[in-house]
């Protein structure tokens, strides 16, 4: 089975940025996708790329935040920047795998003053 390991989460001052790398344990092919959940709050897409690259993004991140692939390194990176409090989660990786759900444990994100 498909694990997903995230890294590159930490703590940032608003206006900073930051890059989030996922790497599964063998190559997927499918979507791949951000997700992030906030304390009290449901989990949300944040981005999400295609193995061809074509990605998406949620309203809130439009401009900043940008997903990109590497499919021979089984990687997925999301680059974040003018980081608000409000993108303060615990950011996770998700990948679509036949008719599985696959979810890494998430990397923690804090912005703050």
């Amino acid at each position: 089975q498909v694990q997903l390991v995230e890294s590159g989460g930490g703590s940032v001052q608003p206006g900073g940025s930051l890059r989030l790398s996922c790497e599964a344990s063998t190559t997927v092919f499918g979507v791949m996708s951000w997700y992030r959940q906030a304390p009290g709050k449901q989990r949300e897409l944040v981005a999400d790329i295609t193995t061809g690259g074509t990605t998406g993004y949620a309203d809130s991140v439009k401009g900043r935040f940008a997903i990109s692939r590497h499919n021979t390194k089984n990687m997925i990176y999301l680059h974040m920047s003018d980081l608000e409090p409000e993108d303060s989660a615990v950011y996770y990786c998700h990948a679509k795998v036949g008719v599985m759900s696959v979810w890494g444990r998430g990397t923690q994100v804090a912005v703050s003053s």
